[in-house]
């Protein structure tokens, strides 16, 4: 069997690396290009030591040309970035998973709300299969464009669904305390996830409103089909590196 040929637009921050690790040990993928507007022509070694004897490639500049001859093309990017470059990738026959937010939403004036800024492709998005597996899996399979879930969505996701599929809980009183540790904000230097700030700390933070709440109501109502289907979710930061934990609350229903 071939191999599916990859690229990854984005390939310095932590989801990039993340996802460069897993599909290097990846039987069925070859990994043909790593893009890096400002690390072209470094090798991906050099910058991730982890990665020596895995990946041998350079970083290099997002070329249209270069990335319209994978097979599929991974956005590890800001917000924005993706459906800027979607419509090109797809008429080439490229197919699209996006790890940022541009193709998570089917309301777009959601997405447009929390993102603060105009959707680049309405018809691209509403095509678009939201990415958890062990929900979508066979959607996937056969998507042009998948919008991968947001960190804590997939974890409330993944508890509520049983649950809500079985009926067994009243799906308008649903709680998500969910905890963080500081890679989630991503690479770039902030304040708030200094050691200084973040270390022996730990905080509530969203509370007036958070984005990902918003895509957990929309994907909980889609699972329910119910419009009065709610989720009061709370984000908080925890001094960690890495990883997540959610505590779920719902109301049982009589037998």
């Amino acid at each position: 069997m071939s191999k599916v040929k990859v690229g990854i637009v984005g390939g310095t921050g932590y989801t990039g690396v993340e996802l460069l690790r897993l599909l290097s040990q990846h039987p069925g993928v070859e990994l043909a290009a790593i893009t890096s507007r400002s690390e072209a022509g470094l090798p991906v070694a050099q910058m991730f030591p982890s990665l020596r004897g895995r990946v041998p490639l350079a970083f290099v500049t997002p070329d249209e040309a270069r990335l319209a001859d994978c097979d599929v093309v991974f956005f590890a990017t800001p917000h924005g970035v993706a459906m800027a470059q979607a419509p090109a990738l797809l008429a080439a026959g490229v197919k699209i998973i996006d790890l940022a937010a541009d193709f998570r939403f089917q309301d777009l004036a959601a997405f447009e709300h929390w993102y603060g800024m105009p959707h680049a492709c309405p018809d691209i998005a509403r095509e678009a299969v939201y990415g958890i597996p062990e929900l979508h899996r066979e959607r996937i399979r056969s998507a042009r464009v998948v919008g991968n879930s947001g960190c804590y969505p997939v974890t409330v996701q993944l508890g509520f669904a049983p649950l809500l599929e079985h009926g067994w809980v009243d799906d308008t009183h649903l709680v998500a305390n969910c905890v963080s540790g500081v890679s989630g904000a991503g690479r770039k230097a902030e304040v708030h996830t200094l050691y200084c700030e973040a270390g022996d700390n730990f905080k509530a933070y969203g509370v007036k409103g958070h984005r990902h709440g918003a895509e957990i109501n929309e994907q909980l109502r889609a699972l329910t089909g119910r419009a009065s289907t709610q989720c009061l979710f709370m984000p908080h930061l925890a001094p960690m590196i890495r990883g997540m934990h959610s505590t779920l609350y719902a109301r049982l229903k009589p037998e």
